[in-house]
């Protein structure tokens, strides 16, 4: 064999290790999200949004919340629970501390009657749910 040949072959093995590496450390694996559906979701969650409005809180936490479990969801995360889920798919994330603090928020709101959370708490929690979607590249 041509030592030209023997050259090309290994550079075009070594490109191919690149381009998989790539990939795999990217975390995304190839998934494609129908990324307007998902921006327009996000927007409606985020304009139900009233400060002046306590009972929008709600609503919009677990909105959010139910939008990234949908994401994690289709990219085949498994898991029997969002917790689960976020778990598995930590390295996937800008910030998984951040995304944990928000659905623990989401949490409080869903399961204590008595939950007193702040606008900004919530604005706060929205932020890092469209991060942590971002980081996913369902937006």
């Amino acid at each position: 064999m041509d030592g030209g040949v023997v050259t090309f072959i290994l550079s075009i093995l070594i490109v191919a290790v690149f381009i998989f590496l790539a990939i795999l450390l990217t975390g995304k694996r190839g998934y494609h999200f129908n990324i307007k559906d998902y921006q327009a979701k996000f927007l409606a969650i985020e304009n139900k949004l009233d400060q002046n409005n306590p009972s929008t809180f709600t609503a919009t936490m677990i909105e959010a919340d139910k939008l990234l479990d949908k994401a994690l969801v289709e990219m085949g995360i498994p898991g029997k629970t969002m917790g689960d889920r976020l778990k598995k798919a930590s390295g996937r994330f800008e910030n998984i501390n951040s995304v944990w603090r928000a659905h623990k928020l989401r949490n409080v709101i869903a399961h204590e009657s008595d939950a007193n959370v702040t606008y900004k708490q919530v604005y706060n929690a929205l932020q890092i749910y469209k991060q942590a979607l971002k980081d996913l590249g369902a937006i």
